[in-house]
C-alpha cells in the first residue's frame, strides 16, 4: 500500500540506497512509476505493507515502512532487494554498494570509494564540517536528524583528525 514517505510514522523503517551518479530526468520518472508500482504491490506473507519513497540529491532512494501495520519479513525484503537490483541493471547504475561514500562539495553531491574518502580525510580536502550522508540511520527520525550531518557527527568521523 503506497502512502506519502512525509505521512510515515516517525519510528517507520528505512531503507536507504545512494547511486553513483546522479540519475537524469527521465530516469527519475520511470524510477518513481517502477516504485510506485512495486510499493502498491508489496506485501509480506499477504499482507499489505504501508510504505513510501522519497528520492533526494536525484540520488538517493529512501523507501520507508511502518512497521506497526506490519512487518518487513525476509521474504518482503528479498523483494524489495530483488527490485533495487533490477533497477541496477535497467539503468546501469549502482544502488547497493555500501562501502562508499556521498558528501556535498557546496551544493553538488559527491561520490566516493571508501579508500577515496580516507585518503580525502588524511590529505585534508575535506573537515569535520564536511556533510556527509549517513545511509546507516535505521528510521524515518534518524533520517530527518542524523542522515545529511557534519562528518564529526557521523560514523565517517572515526576518518578525520
Amino acid at each position: 500500500m503506497l502512502v506519502d514517505f512525509n505521512t510515515l510514522p516517525e519510528e517507520s523503517r528505512v531503507w536507504i540506497y545512494q547511486a553513483n551518479r546522479s540519475l537524469t530526468e527521465a530516469e527519475l520518472e520511470e524510477i518513481q512509476s517502477k516504485l510506485n508500482i512495486f510499493i502498491e504491490n508489496w506485501t509480506a506473507h499477504g499482507s499489505d505493507l504501508q510504505a513510501g519513497y522519497t528520492i533526494k540529491y536525484k540520488r538517493f532512494i529512501v523507501i520507508g515502512l511502518n512497521q506497526d501495520l506490519n512487518k518487513a519479513t525476509g521474504c518482503s525484503i528479498d523483494a524489495s532487494v530483488h527490485f533495487i537490483q533490477q533497477l541496477e541493471k535497467d539503468y546501469k547504475v549502482d544502488l547497493m554498494d555500501k562501502m562508499n561514500v556521498s558528501y556535498k562539495q557546496g551544493e553538488y553531491v559527491a561520490y566516493k570509494t571508501l579508500t577515496d574518502f580516507r585518503k580525502m580525510a588524511k590529505d585534508k580536502a575535506i573537515s569535520k564540517n564536511t556533510i556527509v550522508f549517513n545511509n546507516l540511520v535505521n528510521n524515518i527520525a534518524e533520517f530527518k536528524e542524523n542522515w545529511e550531518v557534519p562528518a564529526s557527527d557521523s560514523w565517517h568521523n572515526r576518518f578525520i583528525k
